[in-house]
């Protein structure tokens, strides 16, 4: 049996795996790093102010003393490349790399944060939660709204510390105007901490939604009726009574979309201020366990109000 076929296409492979390898160490380690951004957000008990550093993700890297500023926003895969590259541009002067900086991670992926420290600080206000950066990656960009893994260690370099998948949004590019990709569905987690235990909201679902928009809220009633023999029973009833989420800027609101193409407002409010209030509703009536009539109103749509 000839193996030198097989031979030469297990080289072939090992050679494209290598070279996809080298590229998302050379492109991750040189372009998507943490960098300082220091913000300052009140004063302490004491009336000293207080800074802190967030981190900030960026695309590409400051310039090295071996590297220049197209390297700093490399897409190649290798040394060689990169130099057969420099060579090329020094032959065709009218060639421009300035917007190499975007590409730094790639068409397909965006510097993102890998996790952040959650830092509870003490202000004259009152304590503070502050979300610091602790790593950046390049991140795939998603063809769709969806949810993605969002680290975040709680009560770090104690005997509490605690890693949680709190969730978050990523959206897509090209979504309608005034669409964005937003949490529909929430979660909770329970974390130990020195005072007892700690409730922390998380992200379950994703959907592309506008501006303001609602989302399920259930609530649980005690509700009680009687059999055609005149039995008394009590039952427990759901009801989804809705929230109002989101945010609204002037001019943002459609109130009239096409059928046909959901991207195309044909009716736009004007003058609507920044807040998301409910817009619609529906109520629900029922026989309490006392006895008593109730009626629960549930959120079926929301708009923008100033």
């Amino acid at each position: 049996m000839d193996l030198l076929p097989l031979f030469l296409l297990l080289g072939a492979v090992h050679q494209i795996y290598s070279a996809a390898v080298d590229r998302n160490l050379f492109t991750e380690r040189a372009c998507c790093r943490r960098q300082s951004h220091v913000i300052y957000i009140g004063r302490d008990i004491s009336g000293s102010p207080v800074n802190v550093d967030v981190g900030l993700c960026k695309s590409h890297c400051g310039q090295s003393a071996s590297f220049d500023t197209s390297l700093r926003a490399s897409k190649f895969s290798s040394m060689l490349d990169y130099l057969r590259n420099k060579k090329m541009r020094r032959l065709e002067p009218s060639s421009s790399f300035s917007g190499a900086a975007d590409l730094s991670c790639g068409l397909s992926s965006t510097c993102e944060s890998a996790g952040v420290r959650v830092d509870r600080v003490m202000l004259y206000e009152g304590l503070r939660e502050v979300e610091i950066i602790q790593d950046c990656h390049c991140e795939a960009r998603m063809i769709q709204c969806v949810r993605a893994p969002a680290l975040k260690t709680y009560y770090s370099e104690t005997p509490y510390e605690t890693v949680i998948d709190a969730g978050k949004c990523v959206g897509v590019k090209g979504a309608p105007e005034g669409f964005s990709c937003v949490p529909t569905k929430f979660d909770s987690t329970l974390i130990e901490t020195p005072n007892k235990v700690e409730l922390i909201q998380t992200v379950a679902q994703c959907k592309l939604m506008e501006g303001c928009y609602r989302i399920p809220y259930v609530e649980y009633h005690y509700e009680t009726t009687y059999s055609d023999d005149g039995v008394k029973v009590e039952s427990l009833r759901e009801i989804d009574v809705g929230r109002c989420l989101g945010s609204c800027t002037a001019g943002n609101c459609c109130l009239l979309r096409s059928a046909s193409h959901s991207g195309e407002c044909l009716l736009r409010a004007e003058g609507r201020g920044n807040t998301c209030v409910p817009q619609d509703y529906e109520s629900h009536t029922f026989l309490s366990q006392h006895g008593q009539i109730r009626t629960v109103l549930a959120i079926t749509s929301c708009l923008c109000q100033s």
